[in-house]
């Protein structure tokens, strides 16, 4: 993969970053932790402006972000509710939890898009729920910003700092972001197991009308 990124920053400079930042947005196996420190070297080599590299990281960000909130708006909260009446073990979640979420949401959604766009693999999916509540447009796009402009910062700088050594920003942060993917399947798998004991099984008059969310 560290062939295939370099390629293409070296064929497309800025737009190859911007490309490959939207890309690791919509399809998360693509590290940002490999794409902006590689980025960042090339502007500390004198082959690309560091100012230049991090606009389109941020661009690149960005626009993968709007792409997650876009499918939220377009999935809807409503849907959802119906899908966690019928298949709530799945979900791990039960429409009255799904209700507390949207609340919960609603009362500090920025800063839980802010604090997600720092957070390896959530950064990707917190784009949904913002699209989901469904958070304003600006709203949403002034938190994702402001996460996004830091995390590509970060990773740029540390690649500019470190020169031919950027490598080790890799090899540091891969191991997090691996941590952070193992802890999310394991909190599913506990949700799946803990399912019943939490929410408990309707009336059986009550499993095929399940109502609907005014939102």
């Amino acid at each position: 993969m560290f062939d295939w990124i370099s390629g293409i920053i070296d064929q497309m400079g800025y737009a190859g970053i911007a490309f490959l930042m939207f890309a690791e947005n919509a399809f998360p196996p693509i590290p940002s932790e490999l794409i902006m420190p590689l980025a960042g070297f090339n502007a500390a080599r004198g082959s690309m402006n560091v100012w230049g590299v991090l606009a389109a990281g941020v661009i690149g960000s960005l626009a993968g972000a709007l792409l997650w909130y876009w499918i939220g708006r377009k999935v809807k909260a409503r849907r959802i509710r119906r899908l966690a009446a019928r298949h709530g073990r799945w979900l791990t979640v039960s429409p009255e939890e799904f209700d507390r979420a949207q609340d919960w949401f609603d009362r500090h959604g920025g800063m839980a898009v802010f604090v997600g766009r720092l957070i390896p693999t959530i950064r990707t999916f917190i784009s949904v729920p913002a699209g989901l509540m469904p958070m304003p447009l600006g709203t949403f796009m002034a938190y994702t910003c402001l996460g996004t402009t830091l995390w590509t910062a970060f990773l740029t700088g540390a690649g500019y700092l470190l020169e031919s050594q950027y490598e080790r920003v890799q090899a540091w942060l891969n191991p997090v972001s691996t941590a952070v993917v193992v802890g999310i399947a394991g909190f599913y798998l506990w949700r799946v197991a803990t399912y019943r004991s939490r929410v408990p099984e309707p009336p059986e008059d009550q499993r095929v009308g399940t109502g609907s969310s005014p939102r």
